[in-house]
């Protein structure tokens, strides 16, 4: 039987393990989204509404996060929104729709929350099906003006970004030190650090624009 509920205290090092199970060398060799978890709970923008567990019989097996992230238009107006991740689900789970569920869950109590934006960066192979489509298509961009492929835009609310440019502005609970990241995870179990091609396609799908 599949639980979703928020997540507790007592989840959060359960939590940051699965993390990191599920992410260790999927972008680069090794993975920083554990140390992201620890320190973002802490965080002003953090959102503790929106931190899910999905339990299955019991144990612990998937996790969403929220931040608070900002669009800004061109005339400076400002329109609070939301991101998530991580989002993970632990590896023999994986391709089960557990991500799924967790995912729409979100959704629902985000709403409820009076919140009508989602922007993320991920695969679109992975989010398409969840509503996301291309940042362009909603004409939000970086402070730069790029559209990055893997920026990923879904209106909770239908209209909600009514055509207007807007500038994406995550965070800055995201601009971890990698230094401090590399050290947290020196100080847990050692776990073998190697190359995948998963990190090569991140790698192209991370460095790509929409013109």
């Amino acid at each position: 039987m599949i639980t979703i509920r928020n997540e507790k205290p007592q989840d959060y090092k359960i939590v940051e393990d699965m993390t990191r199970k599920a992410f260790y060398n999927q972008y680069m060799p090794g993975c920083f989204e554990h140390y992201l978890v620890h320190i973002m709970r802490e965080h002003e923008d953090f959102i503790p509404e929106l931190d899910f567990v999905a339990e299955l019989d019991g144990k612990i097996i998937g996790n969403i996060m929220y931040t608070k992230a900002r669009l800004i238009d061109q005339n400076k107006n400002e329109k609070q929104i939301l991101t998530f991740g991580p989002v993970c689900v632990l590896p023999e789970y994986q391709r089960m729709g557990y991500g799924k569920m967790l995912i729409e869950h979100s959704f629902e109590q985000a709403k409820q929350l009076g919140y009508d934006t989602i922007v993320i960066f991920g695969s679109p192979v992975n989010y398409v099906s969840r509503g996301f489509v291309c940042c362009k298509k909603h004409n939000v961009c970086l402070e730069n003006g790029k559209y990055p492929a893997a920026m990923l835009v879904k209106e909770l609310v239908p209209g909600a970004l009514d055509g207007r440019k807007w500038s994406y502005h995550e965070s800055p609970v995201m601009e971890l030190s990698e230094e401090e990241a590399q050290k947290y995870d020196d100080s847990l179990e050692p776990m073998p650090k190697k190359w995948q091609p998963s990190q090569e396609e991140f790698y192209i799908m991370s460095h790509s624009f929409v013109e």
